[in-house]
């Protein structure tokens, strides 16, 4: 027995995790690559990719453009799997990496932080790439293949379920976060329910991959049970050698407690799962990080009442300068006990899907 093969469309993952797309920066070509390259899906995050470019702060749009199309070009160089690039739809040059991303050919865009409405307009008839939501409600699924079949007669090609035990920005209201409600087994179920109907009349699959607070071998075995696809993991793969942040980034999650874990109210207007620190401290006290908006990155961002950049505290805290910024987390982080290679990360994930399916 083996894990099962992922199949969205004509791609086939013999591995059937999806790596999460983490920004800023924590999921460039290094780590997208190396679980490309063990049979999963690698993802690049394209928010505030271009932090290291030169002009990124004279002119943001372009340096995030010309820094995805180098990571897309070097994670290609490095892998022959299967790549996919993870685009916000609350970034404010979403249209651009859309274009980018399918022009450099990937595999797959996968788009949450919102709904996307208007993907499929990007492609044009030569376009290989695949195109996945990233949802939190059957609402959503259903919204989602209905706009998209009377606008463009297409239906995603899956969906990305996520949960409120996700790190990063939650699609919930706070009060929704520890309600049972809202479990991820639940909306799990929901969204295979909501799609079957689409999948029947249309004669196309529409694999449910689960997100959030994945972490070992058994979770995997249990969510495939319940009739998922596959699964996406992000906080299992920030403590591996090939995770594209510092190493006091990966440190702060080997090191982490469950008192450590906190929701914030971000500067985009959603809550977030994080780790608290000294940074997220002060300004809980109502400390302000005083800055000017230079990136203008995201749509939802009212840059004039919020404490802090989060732009500039995600790429410090990726960078390992930690008294500048945090770290996104997610409920599991405080079970991540020491460093991996992708390699061996997949195969313990394997010999416990295994234990725990026979």
């Amino acid at each position: 027995m083996d894990f099962p093969e992922l199949k969205i469309k004509d791609l086939t993952a013999k591995v059937p995790i999806i790596q999460g797309g983490m920004g800023v920066g924590i999921s460039l070509s290094g780590l997208s690559s190396a679980v490309a390259n063990q049979g999963g899906i690698g993802v690049i995050s394209a928010a505030m990719i271009g932090m290291d470019e030169p002009d990124v702060v004279k002119n943001p749009d372009a340096a995030n453009i010309r820094a995805l199309q180098k990571e897309i070009r070097k994670a290609k160089e490095m892998t022959s799997g299967i790549l996919g690039v993870n685009i916000m739809v609350a970034l404010t040059n979403f249209t651009e990496l859309v274009k980018t991303s399918i022009q450099e050919g990937v595999d797959i865009i996968f788009s949450g932080a919102g709904l996307p409405f208007d993907l499929p307009k990007y492609l044009q008839k030569e376009s290989r790439t695949k195109l996945v939501p990233i949802i939190s409600s059957a609402r959503a699924a259903r919204v989602l293949c209905k706009k998209w079949l009377s606008r463009f007669n297409y239906l995603p090609d899956g969906f990305v379920v996520e949960g409120p035990l996700a790190g990063g920005h939650l699609g919930f209201k706070e009060e929704q976060i520890d309600d049972p409600v809202y479990k991820l087994e639940n909306l799990v179920k929901e969204v295979i329910e909501e799609v079957k109907p689409f999948e029947q009349e249309h004669e196309q699959d529409i694999p449910v991959i689960a997100a959030g607070g994945i972490f070992d071998g058994e979770d995997i075995c249990r969510f495939l049970r319940l009739g998922a696809s596959g699964v996406q993991l992000g906080t299992r793969f920030v403590a591996t050698h090939e995770c594209d942040a510092d190493m006091a980034f990966k440190q702060a999650f080997i090191d982490s407690k469950e008192e450590d874990l906190t929701i914030i109210k971000s500067p985009v207007g959603m809550p977030g799962r994080a780790l608290r620190n000294r940074f997220l401290s002060d300004v809980e006290k109502g400390g302000r990080k005083p800055f000017k908006c230079v990136y203008h990155c995201i749509v939802t961002c009212d840059y004039q009442k919020t404490p802090y950049c989060i732009a500039s505290a995600l790429a410090s805290a990726k960078k390992g300068r930690m008294n500048r910024g945090f770290v996104f987390a997610g409920k599991t982080a405080p079970r991540v006990k020491e460093l991996l290679s992708v390699k061996e990360l997949i195969d313990s994930l394997r010999n416990e899907y295994i234990e725990a399916c026979t």
